[in-house]
């Protein structure tokens, strides 16, 4: 077997103080991506003993007929196994099927029969490949879990804590998804690829002869590969999406007017124009759901935008959770450019963040997250 090789694009952890790794035992969480791969050699380059695990997420039997997943396929199993094979260290495929259902898909369904748009790749990240992982990395008595996030962690002397940072490729940053992260995940956490770009990733990829160096990324729901949410929801709570969500209704707009009819709240998104069915000479956006009425409220483009956001299931990375305001900048969704923003945090997790000038508001079941510059503080869901 050739030996992988290691080149100039390699690039150390961001943290202070950084890790020796001496040898420690490292589960590093592999996907069959290129990321995910290019992680693991890294790790092996600064010394660490690694250990590949690739997540069993779901069944054949999940998609439509047909249908593939874009991801977490048995093609990507067989390319992480091809991976840990160049490297030569040993791989393990991990069944979380049952945790995926109740902790991610399950949830999924049910906060779109709710009125909300939720993502589950949050959940997935937050339960699965952080959680479930940490989980086993204790059992296996392994000091971290590795993911190929474009991320980066350092620990703050002045505070004694963690910080999750904005990756230095800002086309490729993962912050907003990991803003659930604990003083505890991040102090057993490595992501080799903060420090890089995505181009130097597919390089070293290239350079030791990967089979997935030129493999495509995955842009959808890995359960749901055709984007059809409705049809997904009602193959899988069937009983669920006769009683609510799929049962036709009014369409309100913001004078309390019926203008219509929807074909069911689960087919529609807070932000949606197109597909309303609606004639009318100014563009009407979907503003709200009221899932009680079962009406879908409409309205013209300035019915969307809001200066207040409140959230619930509230995280503050660093573990200091009181009552208090701060500024910040908030990401509204995951593309969005950062906004200023006073946070308060509230009782019981929740959070009212009051936006410096007014922007369209988030569909309840997103997530919005806060920065201190490169910083996560923390985040939460949007409330409906």
């Amino acid at each position: 077997m050739t030996k992988p090789r290691h080149t100039s694009a390699d690039a150390p952890i961001r943290e202070n103080p950084p890790t020796s790794a001496s040898g420690e035992r490292v589960l590093s969480a592999m996907s069959g991506g290129v990321d995910s791969s290019v992680a693991t050699l890294l790790l092996l380059g600064q010394g660490f003993q690694v250990t590949g695990v690739t997540m069993k997420l779901f069944d054949n039997q999940l998609l439509p007929e047909g249908q593939e997943s874009t991801c977490c396929s048995l093609d990507d199993v067989e390319d992480a196994k091809a991976v840990c094979r160049r490297l030569g260290i040993p791989h393990f495929t991990l069944n979380f099927k049952e945790k995926f259902g109740a902790c991610v898909v399950d949830p999924f369904c049910e906060s779109y029969l709710n009125g909300e748009t939720p993502n589950p790749c949050i959940n997935c990240n937050r339960y699965l490949k952080l959680a479930g992982l940490q989980q086993r990395r204790r059992e296996l008595g392994a000091a971290y879990v590795a993911t190929g996030h474009y991320v980066q962690r350092a620990f703050d002397e002045q505070t004694g804590t963690w910080q999750l940072l904005r990756a230095a490729d800002a086309a490729k940053d993962q912050s907003y998804v990991l803003y659930h992260l604990t003083q505890d995940d991040l102090a057993h956490m490595l992501f080799p690829l903060g420090g890089l770009e995505k181009r130097q990733v597919r390089q070293l990829a290239a350079e030791n002869d990967f089979v997935n160096a030129e493999k495509a990324e995955s842009q959808d729901i890995c359960f749901i590969p055709d984007g059809d949410y409705s049809r997904f929801i009602q193959r899988h709570m069937p009983d669920a999406a006769r009683q609510r969500g799929f049962a036709p209704g009014p369409i309100v707009d913001e004078t309390g007017a019926a203008r219509g009819q929807h074909n069911g709240l689960a087919r529609y998104t807070v932000g949606q124009r197109k597909g309303i069915g609606i004639a009318n000479p100014v563009p009407l956006y979907v503003t709200g759901k009221d899932v009680a009425r079962n009406q879908l409220l409409v309205a013209p483009r300035d019915g969307l935008l809001a200066q207040e956001v409140r959230l619930r299931d509230v995280n503050v990375i660093s573990g200091d959770y009181c009552p208090r305001a701060f500024g910040a900048t908030v990401k509204l969704s995951y593309r969005q450019q950062p906004v200023a923003a006073v946070v308060q945090l509230l009782d019981n997790r929740e959070a009212l963040v009051c936006l410096e000038n007014p922007q369209v508001r988030p569909a309840p079941g997103q997530a919005v997250v806060a920065y201190n510059r490169d910083a996560v503080i923390g985040g939460g869901t949007v409330s409906a």
